[in-house]
């Protein structure tokens, strides 16, 4: 996927190096044999082998009420969560590791519409994250609503989900990250998907 702009030093002057969750799987009933598929800063995904499913084990509590609040952002952009198995471990940061089930998802297909839009997303955040770039840690916040304010996508359904983003971290106190392209993924039908796109500074 071609950017225009440097998202490793976007990332990194908003305090968002690329990081992994250093934990190793906890042993547990649902995911003895499966096979890790991914790993971020705060979780470990695991096929379920159904094609279908993932297990999702996650360290951080905004991705927790991002797949669990009642009032959590729904809708076709963001990842549909079928089970919430409890809390499993704990991570080397202190935090539960609650494992979540939810629907498979992939990474944005090179020029697919959802990387296109993707990259239309990026680079209308990266851009109003400079305008606000004097608040610091909440500028991403203060660019993530003031897309609300303008809204960037031909989508109605899409601008739809930016507002209930920005909803959610307003809420929940929480930052928004999707500056990094493994928070923005897709389904196999094209769909883009705001898998991971919160976080707790």
């Amino acid at each position: 996927m071609r950017t225009t702009i440097d998202i490793t030093a976007a990332r990194t002057q908003l305090g968002r190096s690329s990081i992994v969750l250093p934990d190793p799987v906890p042993a547990h009933p649902l995911l003895d044999g499966k096979e890790e598929i991914g790993r971020g800063e705060y979780s470990i995904v695991l096929d379920k082998g159904d094609g279908e499913r993932v297990y999702k084990i996650v360290s951080s509590p905004a991705d927790y009420f991002l797949y669990t609040a009642d009032d959590r952002p729904r809708g076709e952009h963001f990842p549909v969560i079928h089970a919430d198995h409890g809390i499993i471990g704990r991570a080397l940061s202190g935090y539960p590791l609650h494992l979540i089930e939810m629907e498979k998802l992939y990474p944005l297909a090179e020029g697919s519409h959802a990387a296109a839009l993707a990259l239309r997303l990026i680079d209308t955040y990266w851009s109003a994250c400079q305008q606000w770039n004097k608040l610091g840690a909440n500028m991403g916040r203060i660019a993530l609503y003031d897309m609300t304010l303008n809204p960037f996508a031909a989508s109605d359904n899409l601008n739809k989900a930016v507002k209930a983003l920005s909803d959610f971290v307003e809420e929940y106190q929480v930052l928004p990250d999707i500056l990094n392209a493994n928070n923005l993924m897709m389904r196999k039908d094209g769909t883009l998907v705001f898998s991971d796109p919160v976080f707790i500074a």
